[in-house]
Order: structure tokens, then sequence, then C-alpha cells
């Protein structure tokens, strides 16, 4: 189905129109969306921006406010929603004020939220109907990788749109890698965030052994990323306070990828396995186990906090 699964689209055909004055849209201005509007506008971009938080439209310098959605896409040809979860991103798109009625013909909207592959593909059909073209693009790199633009976008759809894009999306990203059909980005990110989640959990399930066990864990960390525990959760996003600057755990845990999101990622990948009879059984535990800490409060921390709730100690708020 997925016939040119990860193919990277490095070399752009010169051919092929890129929109260098585009007139671009951005619907979402969380901890992602921010980050990705201020890397449109370093790279000489004024989009038009809206987010439900008035005071999060105004933080952005640079960019052209807008009171609605409505009004954020009237007249853009380039629009990119990224938004918490799936239903958000069909009533913005397709409910009964959604942008989809005002949205130009031929224009691409890009979602780069995390939704599965099932949303994906129903906002693809409902933008085909009405002559708008759909490309579902969830990114992976993190808060981390918005802030200096390295993100990796999973791009799902149609491969021409996908090229025509790619220039707007390497001024937020590094990488732009075409998946296959519409759904095909989104069963991607869904893959590498199954990852994410567990690793996470099982790096620091080991901090938290080693260093009750009396181990420094700048020690521990630099042996395990010089070996085969080695992970992007403990090289680049280590959940031990202490060990790395600039990550959520130098930061109270705050900022980065919620717990809540993490939660929802590992959710939609567990319905996906269900869908076709896939045992999931890590991505199930640990989906639980994140569950749980919302339970306890931690829903709005950033999910290296897990190191935290393994320690049995509490966290600020």
């Amino acid at each position: 189905m997925f016939k040119n699964t990860l193919k990277c689209l490095v070399k752009i055909d010169k051919n092929v129109h890129s929109r260098p004055n585009s007139n671009v849209a951005f619907i979402g201005l969380g901890q992602m969306g921010t980050r990705m509007v201020n890397n449109l506008i370093k790279h000489g971009k004024q989009p038009r921006v809206y987010d439900v938080v008035p005071s999060a439209v105004s933080s952005i310098k640079g960019a052209i406010p807008c009171s609605s959605a409505e009004e954020a896409v009237d007249g853009a040809n380039i629009i990119i929603t990224m938004l918490p979860n799936g239903q958000i991103v069909k009533d913005t798109v397709i409910g009964q004020k959604g942008i989809l009625k005002k949205i130009g013909k031929n224009s691409l909207l890009l979602d780069s939220s995390t939704t599965g592959p099932q949303v994906a593909r129903e906002l693809y059909q409902a933008a085909k109907e009405s002559s708008v073209r759909f490309l579902d693009a969830p990114v992976s790199g993190g808060v981390v990788g918005a802030q200096a633009g390295t993100l990796c976008f999973m791009v799902g759809g149609d491969e021409g749109d996908c090229k025509e894009v790619e220039p707007v999306l390497l001024h937020m990203g590094a990488k732009v890698l075409f998946c296959g059909d519409s759904g095909a980005g989104q069963i991607t990110k869904l893959c590498n965030n199954l990852i994410l989640g567990v690793t996470m959990i099982g790096t620091a399930e080991a901090m938290n052994l080693g260093v009750k066990l009396g181990l420094d864990p700048k020690l521990l960390s630099d042996v395990v990323n010089i070996s085969t525990g080695r992970s992007w959760s403990s090289d680049t996003y280590n959940p031990v306070p202490g060990v790395m600057e600039n990550v959520p755990s130098a930061k109270n845990y705050d900022g980065g990828f919620s717990v809540e999101l993490i939660a929802k990622d590992l959710g939609l990948a567990g319905d996906a396995a269900l869908s076709i009879s896939a045992p999931v059984p890590l991505a199930a535990m640990s989906h639980q186990l994140f569950r749980t800490m919302i339970t306890y409060g931690l829903g709005k921390k950033d999910f290296s906090v897990i190191y935290k709730f393994l320690e049995g100690k509490a966290v600020d708020n």
C-alpha cells in the first residue's frame, strides 16, 4: 500500500513550484506550534496565526495575528494545523465552523498533529471533495527539535503535494520523509512514539535502580550512552534532574511533551493495533502507566517525569 515508504525527499525538483511567497496560515500555538511559527518567521515568512488562547497569538512577533481560524485561512494557500488531538483537528477542519469551508480551491492543508491514520484518511477524503489537497504530516523531535528547527516531518498523502510544500516544511525542520498514501505519516508517527514511550520508561526505570543502588546518575548515563542501552531518552532527553541542561528534567519537568500527549499517542497506537490484531503488550503497559500518572496530577508535566514517579517522590506543580 505504501510503495514509497520512508522515501526521503531531500532533493527538490526545480520544476516543481515551491511557492516561495506563499501565504501561510498556522493554527495551533502550543509548545510545538509556537516554535514552528517562530522558525517560519526566521526564514522570512509572515504567517497568519490563530489559537484559542489569545495570549498565545499576541506573544508571537512577526506574524499576522487573527481572531479566528476562519480569518487565518482566508486567502492562504498553505494551511498548517498543530493541535492537541484528532477530535479537535476534526472540529477545526470539518466541524460546524470548520475551516474547510473557507479554504480556497487547490490550496494545501497540512496537519502536523498526531491523530491516527483513520482521522487522517477522513480529512483527506473530505478535503478532496472540497477540491482542497490534504497531507498528514506529524513530526518527531519534540519541543527541542521544534526550537532548533530540526524536526522530521513524516508525510502521508500525494507525493507531488509533499514535494511542493517541502521548502516550507524545511523552514521548520531538517527532514521531510514521504511515507506513502494518506494516513501513512500518522502510522509512522505512532510507531515512533510507541518506541519513545517504552524506552523512556525503561531508561527511567534503569536510572532509578542505579541511583538507588549508589551510582552517580551522570556516570551511569555516560556509560549507557556509549553502550547498548543508549537511546534518545538517555542521550538527548535524560529524565534524571542534573544530568543534562535545557531538558524538562532540569526545569521541574515543565514544558516539553506532556504525559497526557504520550498517553494519547500510545492509546492511538493500541487502537490501530487492535484493528489489525497486532500484539503490542509493552505499548499497552506503558499506556496504562502514563494514564496512572495522570490520576496523580502529572498529566501536564513532561513525560520524562516518569523518573520521579518511579522514584516515589513528589513533583511541584
